[in-house]
């Protein structure tokens, strides 16, 4: 969502509906939904299979690494030595290990992981976003639920004003800027996050704002109840007083108020770094992949449907590992990983709400089986392993595989389009239900097949 303020809505979402941003109704199975929520964690960059969730013990050095696999809570299925913390929890996980695409680049990889489509531009990146086109799984979701009453239905967070690239997949795309995310700043210096769509002035009481709502509703009566688009300015409006007044989201976003415990499981110490440990864990000082994860918990409780966790560009790393990859892994980017993820998938569960809640963890791409001269891997989309956990998944299982190098899908090949259709058949929604872009063409929601075996 645009930046936000009391006329949040004018200058970001109207242009798109007023151009026929929406497309023609959709129906949707609510009745047959078996989650209420969805949260993606984005690790952007891609991170290496190979030395994750789909070890090659066997296979020559310049592609096992040096990375040694352990055997994890479900028998048979083992993860790096690393990922101490989610091994113990592999009962509850299912491992996807046949994921692949075409994309090289990490924009057009990154729009097919959330749309489940490549992008009309094909496989390219350039300075600067391009333009989305297809719409996430989250706008598809709030624009198929968009009638059921909400304050937020889909939202992204962190959200990275600096030294981040926009990655152009998350968003409404033909649906109109309407259905793009409900954005959520984050700051890794200080572990705060804000939403600009919920300040309002210090001078400008919800009284005040009240007597100005009136005050519009009997100014634009007779517009809102003669034209199309005089009743969506009605409707944005009415989304953003919502916003202003919502304590439960307000409440939601104040994660200091956790007991210092839980935010310890997720890997926060009180003072807001990483628990326990030596010189180099303070060193990534507060801990945004740990914060990002308990706050989307949070947000599941106030009831969002849809919360995508961008994880990338944190403490300075991401994953995409072209040189020094092992070390990159084993310093920065596995330690806070493993323990965050570890802990959201124990927070849903003792709270009773996994079985609701499908969390996906994937990259947009893994890396090169063969390590390269800087000791680091390489964009590698021919093969690379998803997470799913909660849902309805059935813990302790793989599907599909890769060959003996981890190259290419060896059996049951799975692509973003059959990971998109299994995203809306847990929120009860035909993956052949049809939505229509401007041009009124219609396109189906998926065009793969969800995986029903994961699922009991």
């Amino acid at each position: 969502m645009q930046r936000v303020g009391l006329g949040m809505f004018a200058g970001g979402l109207l242009p798109a509906a007023a151009e026929g941003g929406e497309s023609s109704t959709a129906t949707s199975s609510s009745s047959s939904a078996k989650i209420r929520s969805c949260i993606f964690v984005f690790c952007y960059g891609g991170p290496s299979h190979l030395d994750m969730f789909d070890m090659k013990p066997d296979a020559p050095p310049e592609i096992r690494g040096p990375f040694k696999p352990i055997a994890t809570s479900a028998p048979g299925i083992q993860v790096c030595e690393h990922l101490p913390h989610l091994a113990k929890r592999m009962h509850k996980v299912a491992l996807v290990r046949s994921v692949h695409h075409t994309n090289r680049l990490h924009d057009s990889a990154a729009t097919e992981l959330f749309t489940g489509r490549q992008g009309p531009q094909g496989d390219r990146e350039e300075f600067g976003p391009i333009p989305q086109f297809f719409p996430s799984h989250g706008a598809v979701v709030h624009y198929l639920h968009r009638h059921t009453p909400r304050d937020v239905h889909h939202a992204v967070l962190p959200w990275l004003f600096h030294n981040v690239i926009d990655v152009p997949c998350q968003g409404g795309g033909f649906l109109g800027s309407t259905y793009d995310p409900f954005r959520i700043a984050g700051d890794p210096k200080t572990g705060a996050f804000r939403a600009d769509s919920l300040k309002r002035p210090r001078n400008l009481s919800l009284a005040r704002i009240s007597r100005r709502r009136n005050l519009l509703n009997i100014l634009d009566v007779s517009r809102t109840a003669t034209t199309a688009s005089g009743e969506q300015l009605s409707a944005l409006y009415d989304r953003a007083y919502g916003l202003l007044e919502s304590k439960r989201l307000h409440t939601a976003m104040q994660i200091d108020h956790e007991p210092a415990e839980t935010r310890r499981r997720y890997g926060l110490g009180t003072d807001g770094t990483r628990g326990g440990g030596n010189g180099a864990e303070k060193a990534y000082g507060r801990n945004l992949r740990g914060q990002s994860l308990l706050l989307a918990r949070r947000l599941v409780e106030a009831g969002i449907p849809f919360i995508n966790v961008n994880d990338f560009r944190q403490q300075g790393q991401n994953w995409d590992s072209h040189s020094d990859n092992f070390g990159q892994l084993k310093k920065y980017l596995l330690p806070a990983a493993d323990q965050a993820l570890a802990a959201l998938i124990d927070d849903l569960d003792e709270r009773g709400l996994l079985e609701s809640t499908l969390v996906v963890a994937a990259g947009e791409f893994g890396r090169t089986p063969r390590i390269n001269n800087n000791a680091g891997r390489d964009h590698w989309p021919d093969c690379y392993t998803v997470l799913l956990a909660g849902g309805g998944v059935t813990g302790g299982q793989v599907y599909g595989s890769s060959d003996a190098g981890g190259a290419y899908p060896d059996r049951d090949a799975v692509t973003p389009a059959d990971l998109a259709a299994t995203i809306y058949d847990r929120f009860g929604l035909s993956p052949r239900t049809a939505l229509h872009d401007r041009s009124n063409r219609p396109w189906r929601i998926a065009d793969g097949r969800p995986l029903s075996r994961l699922f009991a």
